[in-house]
C-alpha cells in the first residue's frame, strides 16, 4: 500500500513570504491612515513628509512580501500620496518629473525592504541548516 506524504512538513528554514494581495491590502490601509493622519496634523500640501512616510511604509511591508509586490505596493502609495496628500485633495494629476521620481522613490523603497528581508531570511536559513553554526569541524 502507498503512504502519502507530504514533503514540506518539518520546518523550513526560511519564512514564506506573504501573500501579495494581502500586501497590496495593506499598502492601501496603510497609505490611507497614514495619509489621513498627516493631513489631520497639518501636513497637507507638504508632500515630502508624506513621501517619506509612504516610503517607510512601502519598505515594512517589503520586508514580508515578494518582489511581485513592489510595483504594487509603490503604485498603491503613490495614489494616495497624489491623491490626497498634495491640493487639491481628491484629483490626480501627473506632473512628469516630480511623480516619476515619487514613484521611482516608492518603488526603491519597496524593493530595498524586500531585498533587505530576503538578505536576512538567507543568511538566518543558513545557520539553521549549517550543523554546529559557524564552527570549523573537529571542535578544538
Amino acid at each position: 500500500m502507498i503512504e502519502w506524504r507530504r514533503l514540506s512538513t518539518g520546518v523550513r528554514p526560511v519564512p514564506d513570504p506573504v501573500a501579495t494581495p494581502v500586501i497590496w491590502g495593506g499598502a492601501f490601509l496603510g497609505a490611507l491612515v497614514l495619509v489621513a493622519t498627516l493631513n489631520f496634523f497639518g501636513g497637507h500640501g507638504r508632500p515630502m513628509f508624506a513621501l517619506v512616510a509612504l516610503s517607510l511604509l512601502a519598505a515594512l511591508l517589503g520586508l514580508c512580501a515578494r518582489f511581485v509586490a513592489a510595483p504594487g505596493t509603490a503604485a498603491l502609495c503613490w495614489l494616495f500620496l497624489n491623491g490626497f496628500a498634495i491640493p487639491p485633495a481628491g484629483q490626480l494629476s501627473w506632473a512628469g518629473d516630480r511623480d516619476t521620481g515619487w514613484l521611482a522613490c516608492l518603488l526603491a523603497a519597496a524593493i530595498a525592504g524586500t531585498a533587505l528581508a530576503r538578505v536576512v531570511n538567507a543568511r538566518a536559513g543558513y545557520r539553521r541548516i549549517t550543523p554546529f553554526g559557524h564552527r570549523s569541524w573537529p571542535p578544538e
